[in-house]
């Protein structure tokens, strides 16, 4: 059993060749989208297969949905299944990028059911300097059967809930982008009216390890008792690691996975500018 959502290097090091283990390298550069694969084939943590975000943890770009939607479920469980993960398999899942791709990850699989599954707390550059083994050498999982069991739909919104939501919304985006003074990514600059922000890299200490569940704690004790708050970013990935998060203090939150490249996908739709936080 998982001892939380965020595993230590410790941890995973004592379990490397169990075979109840299945260990995933999420490492992924938007800018530069074969980077992770390229970085993965150098050198991985012993037996981690790869999982990429745009062609395995994301389905293809359409009008709407986001930059990143979410793959179609058959497609997704086939995926699982591929690189030897089902429901006795344990899951940890890591990259080089603060966890949020690993959280992808994370999220979707607890979306599907299966709730062992948890992050690598410091990421692969943790692992390194720790001096624990690394290699090239190619993995070949046996493939298995993922079967999804979505036990609580209420964790995922579209872009309609969103409109009508009166409750707490959570932009994950740093301050820059959410108030409208810098957009790398999207067509438009800014924030969905009413949303709050709450900046993913806030949960990490030295934008490395996860913080304590009592300092997440606090840090989330502007979010109403009993709310669970709608959570988004720029495509439905670093609002992952504030899910993340949030399940680490304690509380859950559902995710808007188009997030607001799907939002400013629909002409109509209002977009707010300037600072609003918690």
């Amino acid at each position: 059993m998982l001892p939380s959502a965020v595993v230590s290097p410790k941890w995973l090091r004592e379990r490397l060749g169990d075979s109840n283990l299945v260990i995933v390298d999420c490492r992924f550069e938007l800018s530069k989208p074969h980077a992770g694969r390229k970085a993965y084939e150098r050198d991985h943590i012993p037996g981690a297969v790869y999982m990429d975000l745009e062609r395995d943890l994301s389905g293809p770009v359409r009008r709407h949905g986001g930059r990143h939607p979410l793959p179609e479920l058959e497609a997704l469980a086939n995926t699982l299944g591929r690189v030897g993960i089902d429901r006795t398999k344990t899951v940890v899942a890591y990259d080089d990028q603060g966890g949020a791709m690993a959280a992808r990850l994370w999220w979707l699989l607890r979306y599907l059911g299966h709730d062992q599954v948890a992050v690598l707390d410091e990421g692969y550059r943790g692992w390194k300097e720790k001096g624990y083994p690394v290699t090239p050498d190619r993995v070949h999982p046996k493939p298995s059967r993922f079967t999804p069991q979505i036990r609580n739909p209420e964790w995922l919104v579209g872009m309609e809930e969103v409109r009508r939501h009166r409750g707490l919304l959570i932009d994950s985006r740093d301050p820059e982008r959410f108030a409208g003074r810098y957009e790398p990514i999207d067509a438009k600059a800014g924030h969905i009216p009413g949303a709050v922000n709450y900046f993913w890299k806030n949960n990490l200490e030295e934008g490395r390890r996860w913080k304590t569940p009592q300092a997440l704690k606090k840090d989330f004790s502007f979010i109403p008792e009993e709310e669970q708050p709608i959570v988004y970013c720029g495509s439905g990935v670093t609002a992952c690691a504030n899910l993340l998060a949030l399940h680490l203090a304690g509380r859950e939150g559902r995710l808007y996975a188009g997030s607001f490249s799907d939002w400013i996908s629909y002409e109509e739709n209002p977009i707010a500018q300037g600072e609003s936080i918690p």
